[in-house]
């Protein structure tokens, strides 16, 4: 009987693997030249009442699973207007009904919130409205939308109850400074670029327009002039903007390209419209 008990014994301490409850989960966000990095676990509502409940309004949460959420910056960001130096740091909310707190906090080593957290730690704090979804979040979810080259929104999403933070990184900066330290002596493909962001970001469009003839110098191509009328048409010069759209046509035309001539088409027939 004894020697039955040995040798049944190293099965009793036998350990079955089995996944993780709130998987753990990396990602990183490119927003314009800037990376940013969220490293979390993702707990499911399993048919229970999350907020106000599971996780009490009014006191601090770990924003997920497990060990504490981490953000991580590869630059200089603002959070809803308030600055956050490139480097780590853990994220922490105070849920409520009406308002939470949003918490970026300088210690990355608690697992949740820990018992040494101190708020002289913290490195900002602010407020922000919940939006209640019309749909359910089963498993907890971090994620970023509306990315543009210089902001995005961080969304935290889970059960009916939206949460979105906007981030600012200051990548104009940085291409407006090279934009300027390199317009001298420059190729066309540059100021063409160069002209092109301008457009898309709304910045001098007299300046673009500046560039975008020097690019046109000796090389009319259908894709230029259609930028530049699009130029001439934000700055309210329509018939200009038509009397190239129609050159850019001609020329997409006889590359075979339907598409830009199809766009350019287009519109032509909203600038018609618009002059008066």
């Amino acid at each position: 009987m004894v020697v039955l008990i040995y040798g049944l014994s190293p099965n009793l301490t036998a350990q079955i693997t089995t996944p993780k409850l709130s998987p753990h989960c990396v990602f990183t966000q490119e927003v314009g030249f800037n990376e940013i990095t969220v490293d979390y676990c993702r707990p499911s509502v399993k048919g229970r009442v999350i907020f106000g409940d599971l996780v009490p309004f009014g006191k601090i949460w770990r924003t997920g699973a497990n060990a504490s959420t981490r953000l991580k910056f590869k630059d200089d960001v603002t959070m809803e207007g308030h600055e956050v130096p490139a480097g780590e740091y853990t994220l922490y909310t105070i849920p409520g009904k009406d308002e939470w707190t949003i918490i970026i906090h300088t210690v990355t080593t608690y697992w949740g919130v820990g018992k040494d957290y101190k708020e002289s730690d913290d490195l900002i704090r602010f407020k922000v409205k919940p939006t209640t979804l019309n749909h359910k979040i089963e498993t907890m979810a971090i994620e970023f939308s509306d990315i543009t080259a210089n902001y995005c929104n961080l969304e935290i999403k889970w059960d009916l109850t939206l949460i979105a933070i906007k981030i600012k990184t200051d990548t104009d900066k940085k291409v407006l400074t090279e934009i300027d330290d390199k317009m001298k002596g420059v190729t066309q493909a540059t100021y063409y670029q160069a002209a092109v962001y301008y457009l898309e970001n709304d910045k001098d469009l007299n300046k673009a327009l500046d560039w975008i003839d020097k690019a046109l110098v000796n090389n009319e191509q259908f894709w230029i002039l259609r930028q530049k009328a699009i130029i001439l048409a934000k700055l309210g010069r329509y018939k200009e903007a038509i009397t190239l759209a129609e050159s850019s046509i001609k020329l997409a035309s006889e590359a075979d390209n339907d598409d830009f001539k199809k766009q350019d088409e287009k519109a032509v027939a909203e600038w018609r419209a618009l002059i008066k």
